[in-house]
């Protein structure tokens, strides 16, 4: 399952919590960052003036990773 900007932070990163460290390195608050963000990604990435096709990129790239571990 890909993620995209529709896809809801929190669902993100209970499912890879690994995934912490892209949301940091673009400087985006995340749920275990101490400053949580309730919403998509789209979201998170907008209010932030992050460019939200690169982020989903990182993202699904180490999700990819990821998977292909277990």
């Amino acid at each position: 399952m890909k993620i995209t900007e529709e896809t809801q932070v929190e669902d993100v990163l209970a499912g890879y919590p690994a995934l912490t460290k892209v949301f940091i390195e673009f400087g985006l608050p995340c749920l275990v960052c101490g400053e949580p963000f309730w919403g998509t990604i789209g979201e998170l990435a907008r209010k932030h003036n992050v460019d939200v096709n690169e982020l989903l990129k990182k993202i699904n790239k180490i999700k990819k990773e990821i998977d292909e571990k277990i």
